[in-house]
């Protein structure tokens, strides 16, 4: 019994999004010095943001036990591999280790970090089923892990740093409606006000569409004006590529499983920011 419970805890924490979100850290840091940032910047950035993301994800399971019972009952908490009880345990050990490695970086990435840990917290407790409105909160949130990298060596009003923020802002919005458009049906009958079920499925991913269209073309304007040199164009190109067939097959009402083009997007922005990074390693 005991070993289930573990692994349903650590399903909990959704360690690719808690990774990604860690990752992103280091970007802004890298953006930011144009150099590497030293090990403790790197370590304590990422564990920030990493435990202060998966206490978010863990009170969505929280939250959204009864969505989950119809989108999801694979989960640990509608599977029932875990209990409410030892979620909110877990949400509270996660968020402390969160404001403690913020605290160890500076005062500034403390507030930080408890701003994003409130917009989560306010998310998961009365603005999941708000719609729009959610899904700005979400992406608002994901976007500040290049600010918090900035942050996190001291330079945290790089252009080329906000740049990036919005461009991540606009992908995860992106994804957050579309994802909403997949899940229609649970989250009609759990009374959620998504896009999709505002406006329909189809004219809601016309509007992920153009989010994932305006992420390719402000990925470009680094080169345009100089920011980054043409050796950090690959990683770019791979990415927007992989967004604009992901984005065709998700406007094609005849494409069956649309939700793993979703996924496709996620995992080529995760990609081309890891190639970014061993590349401003080892260059």
């Amino acid at each position: 019994m005991l070993r289930p419970k573990i692994l349903g805890l650590f399903r909990l924490f959704r360690f690719e999004l808690s990774f990604t979100a860690g990752v992103c850290v280091i970007l802004g840091e890298l953006l930011a010095l144009g150099t590497l940032p030293t090990i403790t910047e790197i370590i304590l950035g990422f564990l920030s943001i990493f435990f202060i993301s998966a206490t978010s994800l863990i009170l969505n399971d929280y939250f959204d036990l009864e969505m989950d019972r119809i989108n999801a009952p694979e989960r640990p908490l509608p599977a029932g591999l875990v209990t409410e009880r030892e979620v909110v345990l877990l949400s509270i050990v996660v968020a402390v280790l969160g404001l403690i490695t913020s605290y160890l970086i500076s005062l500034e990435a403390l507030l930080v970090v408890i701003l994003v840990w409130a917009i989560g917290l306010l998310y998961n407790w009365r603005f999941k089923k708000a719609g729009l409105i959610g899904n700005l909160m979400v992406s608002f949130s994901v976007g500040m892990t290049f600010i918090f990298g900035g942050i996190v060596v001291n330079k945290p009003f790089e252009t080329i740093v906000w740049l990036f923020a919005i461009i991540l802002i606009l992908a995860d919005l992106g994804e957050e409606i579309a994802a909403d458009a997949m899940d229609i049906e649970g989250d009609r009958q759990a009374g959620s006000r998504s896009l999709a079920l505002v406006i329909g499925r189809e004219n809601a991913l016309k509007i992920s569409g153009a989010a994932f269209l305006l992420v390719v073309a402000a990925s470009i304007l680094p080169f345009l004006f100089g920011w980054l040199e043409r050796i950090y164009l690959f990683p770019i190109l791979l990415m927007d590529l992989v967004i604009l067939y992901s984005t065709g097959k998700l406007l094609d009402p005849r494409t069956a499983n649309r939700r793993i083009y979703i996924r496709w997007i996620y995992l080529a922005g995760l990609v081309a920011f890891l190639i970014f990074i061993f590349i401003r390693m080892f260059r």
